[in-house]
């Protein structure tokens, strides 16, 4: 193993990021540090946050932690000399993402954040795509992403705006605003409606939002959820001389049904395209995890640059996610 990494947070996340760095072999994690660890885990010591952020054979550390201690524990790190890897959101505000970059600016150090779609296969087919021109321009995105909760809900920490910095939007709809920055570029008109009519919760429950770039016209809509009753996760690419169609997202308890890209070319005379026109992919196998994890190690071993969820694209985001919640109105 080249490197020694310790998890901070140990729950679902913590143990998804093990399991994939265990299976690259990319790095040994030699420490967790976990309030809740169900059972101890063989041969690694389950210690405190300082305990891992001080340990002079720590190479880098992975954040898997609730939403309030993102910003304090990133920093803590860099400074301490440690390679961090981030669970989203980073922080709160764009602000607290700013302060995030200064201690990695003096660090010298690795940081990276798990902007984990954007390492869907299907993701990565979209954006070659996409680069490749040969689709044209980007016209415009929609993007739905949607889950349900139960009353319990209410007793998790994701509920609670002190712990969790918002609602659905920075729980979820955070991945779909960061597809629309990692496939069709940057967006500097920002409208939103932000609600909780039906949870009344002190976060929102829904939250739609358009975002436009002045300079091309493209735009983008998003609905994010957590009152969608069957899980939904869709994202709709029209460009000038085609689209692309993402229904489904692979998870652990597939939820979100199949994961498959439909792809089809305009044609010039109408019907522009018809169903028997797309190419359809089905993607059966979740390597996100696995991708995520090696783009970080293998930064850290060839010392190149974070170019997949960096603290630039972090901080583009949060002023998206400012910009939402400043027009919110409860």
């Amino acid at each position: 193993m080249k490197f020694k990494a310790g998890i901070i947070g140990y729950g679902k996340m913590g143990q998804t990021r093990h399991q994939a760095i265990n299976e690259l072999k990319c790095a040994a994690i030699t420490a967790v540090s976990e309030p809740n660890l169900k059972e101890e885990l063989e041969g690694i010591p389950n210690v405190s946050h300082e305990k891992i952020i001080n340990h002079p054979e720590i190479d880098a550390v992975i954040v898997c932690t609730p939403n309030f201690l993102n910003k304090d524990l990133t920093i803590r790190s860099l400074n301490a000399g440690k390679h961090v890897f981030c669970e989203k959101p980073p922080a709160f505000t764009a602000k607290e993402v700013e302060e995030i970059k200064e201690a990695e600016a003096k660090s010298g150090k690795k940081l990276m954040y798990g902007f984990n779609h954007r390492h869907h296969d299907s993701v990565i087919r979209m954006k070659e795509m996409i680069d490749s021109g040969s689709y044209g321009k980007v016209l415009w995105l929609r993007g739905r992403y949607g889950k349900s909760v139960t009353e319990d809900y209410f007793n998790q920490w994701r509920a609670k705006k002190e712990l969790a910095g918002g609602g659905i939007l920075l729980d979820q709809g955070i991945h779909m605003l960061d597809l629309f920055l990692y496939l069709s570029g940057d967006y500097d008109v920002v409208k939103a409606e932000v609600s909780n009519l039906y949870w009344h919760m002190d976060v929102e429950d829904n939250a739609f939002v358009i975002l436009k770039d002045s300079k091309t016209g493209k735009v983008a809509s998003l609905h994010s959820t957590m009152t969608q009753w069957r899980h939904l996760f869709s994202l709709e690419i029209f460009l000038e001389k085609g689209y692309m169609v993402l229904n489904g997202i692979i998870t652990s308890t597939m939820a979100y049904g199949e994961e498959v890209l439909s792809v089809a070319r305009n044609r010039s005379t109408a019907p522009a395209a018809t169903w028997k026109d797309e190419v359809l992919t089905k993607y059966v196998s979740n390597n996100s995890w696995r991708y995520e994890m090696d783009h970080f190690f293998s930064a850290i071993e060839k010392d190149t640059p974070i170019t997949i969820g960096n603290s630039d694209d972090a901080l583009k985001l949060m002023r998206i996610i400012d910009a939402v919640y400043q027009q919110k109105d409860f």
